[in-house]
């Protein structure tokens, strides 16, 4: 990896774990210079401004999470394997996050208003991912005669990833996995009555 990779790899892991843990408006370029001992020249080199520097990380944190989550619904060979694999992921989360700080795009959410547009829009992005992902999944077991086929493609994949971050926010603010568990468990039901 040369030099400027390598310190580009630095900061966004750096302001990643800020970003992700203090928010993106009450972290400040000296914290990021603190926490990476690089100067402000050095990060406004590889990175044009703060926004861009925030919506660079957000996409980075967000590639941690998706490689993991990815590499699960890859080792699942059905439709309802892959589906429930996603819910093992999130309910790991709670005691195993994959990013200090939680979920980035949970975080990201709660911070990006009208005010922040461009963080925004990044955000909707990686939950269109999410979505798109979610979708593939239902249709392939469709496809295959795993799920039923007149299901709401939109309607589950909502259902699904608004029960997990819902359900990510109330078991952090509890300190415990007791709503993660009871959404899974919900899921897991409401899935099952769509499968073949």
């Amino acid at each position: 990896m040369r030099d400027p990779d390598r310190t580009r790899e630095k900061i966004l892991r750096k302001s990643g774990i800020l970003f992700n843990t203090q928010g993106y408006k009450a972290t400040s370029i000296s914290d990021i210079t603190t926490a990476t001992g690089f100067t402000k020249g050095a990060i406004y080199r590889h990175f044009k401004n703060k926004a861009v520097l925030e919506k660079e990380t957000l996409f980075y944190l967000s590639s941690i999470m998706f490689e993991t989550l990815r590499a699960r619904i890859k080792a699942e060979t059905t439709a309802m394997g892959k589906l429930g694999a996603i819910l093992l992921y999130f309910e790991s989360y709670i005691t195993n996050p994959e990013v200090k700080g939680g979920c980035p795009l949970m975080n990201v959410a709660i911070e990006a208003d009208d005010a922040h547009p461009l963080l925004r829009r990044e955000a909707v992005k990686i939950l269109d991912i999410l979505r798109d992902s979610v979708i593939a999944i239902l249709k392939n077991g469709i496809k295959y005669n795993q799920i039923k086929k007149d299901i709401d493609l939109q309607y589950y994949a909502t259902l699904i990833i608004a029960s997990l971050e819902g359900a990510i926010m109330m078991s952090k603010l509890r300190g415990n996995n007791e709503d993660i568990l009871r959404v899974k468990k919900h899921l897991e039901v409401q899935l099952k009555a769509i499968e073949m």
